[in-house]
């Protein structure tokens, strides 16, 4: 599976943003989805996964309660929602799959940038 991020850009602090994931290839309910952020000088960080029928959700305690993962299965899209944005929260913002059934996140898309700043 191939995947394309996109919706980055400049936000100000108490806004959202919601970021999309395209993912290429017809058999997208064989991955688990997950989004990832790496902010400068600091190591990558996971946000959260939505599994492959898009019913079960989790989240990384630092975003939880502000960010929410979903998916269409129908159009081939994940997407990050999100709210109450802080400047800490600025970073390169990754999508992923695994197949499902597995822990590996094996694919990855390219990373679009979230500045959050006034």
């Amino acid at each position: 599976v191939q995947l394309q991020a996109s919706g980055g850009g400049l936000v100000q602090p108490g806004g959202s943003l919601r970021l999309s994931c395209a993912a290429s290839g017809r058999t997208f309910t064989s991955y688990d989805m997950g989004w990832f952020r790496q902010a400068p000088g600091k190591e990558r960080e996971f946000l959260g996964t939505i599994m492959w029928g898009g019913g079960s959700t989790s989240y990384a305690d630092s975003v939880k309660g502000r960010f929410t993962i979903s998916r269409d299965n129908a159009k081939n899209m994940s997407y990050l929602q999100m709210n109450s944005l802080k400047p800490e929260d600025t970073a390169v913002y990754y999508c992923a799959a695994r197949r499902v059934h597995t822990t590996t996140w094996a694919y990855w898309g390219q990373g679009t940038q979230v500045t959050v700043s006034s």
